[in-house]
């Protein structure tokens, strides 16, 4: 694991961050329920770290129904209080409702646009964005894309999906290719 230079993960005990590093952080996503996911997953991450919400992603695949967008749009109130008890998730009520409310909107931006993958990749012009940074000190935390987004799912009935949410979003699902120019991981 330490043979490699990463962006992050590459510490000793940090085999699940690693292993998200390599295998999906930048990679291009089509698949709406993985982009469902995602969406769920940065939401919840607010205010904490990133491998606090990948140990609970068993968790949060088990409760929200694989992410199944229409089983979470579908979930009662009731359903929602019972997950404030699992403590294989984060129990933030306003989160959890957050799930939901996200899905029932995902759903309708699906209806709009065909496929949540069409909806999102056209804010970066159907392309990865592929900055070519070498600390992360000069990566932002929000970009005029991530403010775009932001502002448009808000518009349409989102929540937690302010601008530095969104760019997070948008580098663990690709659109945004953030690997510094040191990492293995960097193709060009």
């Amino acid at each position: 694991m330490t043979d490699k230079t990463r962006c992050f993960g590459g510490a000793p005990g940090k085999e699940l961050y690693a292993d998200y590093h390599d295998n999906e952080w930048g990679i291009p996503v089509h698949d709406d329920r993985h982009l469902f996911e995602m969406l769920i997953l940065e939401g919840a991450q607010a205010g904490l770290s990133w491998e606090t919400i990948l140990k609970r992603r068993k968790g949060y695949k088990k409760c929200f129904h694989n992410f199944n967008v229409k089983k979470v749009a579908a979930m009662t109130d009731q359903d929602l209080e019972l997950l404030r008890e699992n403590q294989n998730i984060i129990r933030n009520r306003l989160k959890i409702y957050a799930a939901r409310q996200n899905a029932k909107v995902f759903l309708e931006i699906q209806k709009e646009f065909g496929s949540f993958d069409a909806y999102l990749w056209q804010f970066v012009n159907n392309k990865p964005i592929i900055n070519k940074w070498k600390s992360f000190k000069e990566v932002p935390v929000t970009t005029k894309q991530s403010d775009a987004l932001s502002k448009d799912l808000k518009k349409r009935g989102m929540t937690f999906v302010g601008s530095t949410i969104i760019y997070a979003y948008m580098q663990a699902v690709g659109l945004v290719n953030d690997h510094l120019t040191t990492c293995w991981c960097r193709k060009n």
